[in-house]
């Protein structure tokens, strides 16, 4: 059997689509993938939280799931609302509600955090800012090639996963801009983040800096908080080599405070 054709049709059939996990605990988790990126990416840390008895749900973030011209017309608080409206409706359905999120999904849930009452937050490979001279490229090609190429696919060591991950091809520098403004007002409001954290990283991420990591940890007011750093990973950690581990650790810190 051909590996290629394999990985092929298998990436075919990867379920990219918005889920709701049911758990038998009044206590729900709300999900967000990070830019370009699916609900495929946080799937696993649903399923490892939904396995332990706490309703997970990934929502498809605006612009998702549809094409990166669709997604480079999204300011980031069309991103912001639509979490927060997800929030909100499942605070009026559970006791207890969790923030889990990659990426932007990790900025997101900080800014949620920040601005809404939350029982416990993760945030995994969260950029709280762009590396130089990235920022600069961004603000100088963004008219002249709006939608330059991955060249390396999306940021994850293990080569099946890596083969197997759905996302754009091409990145919109429209919602890299966006992704800054995000960035700026998250960097802005760590200190009203008090609810339990735990921030987990890539080791091998090289996409978000791990030093980020260590800035939120010092950055929040939470009188709980973890570093939980992933020695054979990359940037999509739920997905990477560490991700079972991940899965368990997420679980064990949300379980915990349900």
């Amino acid at each position: 059997m051909n590996p290629s054709a394999t990985d092929a049709d298998a990436r075919a059939v990867v379920d990219a689509s918005a889920f709701d996990l049911r758990g038998d605990l009044d206590a729900a988790a709300l999900c967000l993938h990070g830019l370009t990126g699916t609900p495929y990416e946080v799937r696993p840390l649903a399923e490892a939280v939904a396995a332990r008895g706490i309703r997970a749900v990934g929502p498809t973030l605006p612009g998702h799931n549809e094409t990166p011209e669709a997604l480079s017309r999204i300011p980031y608080t069309g991103w912001l609302e639509a979490a927060r409206t997800d929030l909100k409706r499942l605070r009026g359905e559970h006791a207890r509600v969790f923030l889990v999120g990659l990426s932007l999904g990790g900025l997101l849930s900080l800014a949620l955090a920040a601005e809404e009452r939350v029982d416990g937050i993760v945030v995994v490979g969260t950029p709280l800012r762009l590396s130089w001279p990235l920022s600069l490229l961004v603000a100088a090609a963004r008219y002249v090639r709006p939608f330059p190429p991955k060249r390396r696919g999306s940021d994850i060591c293990d080569p099946r996963a890596h083969r197997l991950h759905p996302s754009y091809d091409v990145m919109p520098l429209a919602s890299v801009r966006e992704l800054q403004r995000l960035q700026r007002r998250v960097r802005g409001q760590l200190q009203r983040v008090t609810a339990p954290i735990l921030v987990a990283h890539g080791e091998l991420d090289i996409t978000a800096n791990p030093e980020d990591a260590r800035a939120i940890i010092a950055g929040v007011k939470s009188p709980e908080r973890r570093l939980l750093l992933l020695p054979r990973s990359g940037h999509v950690v739920p997905v990477d080599r560490d991700g079972p581990e991940l899965g368990t650790q997420v679980a064990d810190f949300l379980v915990d405070r349900a």
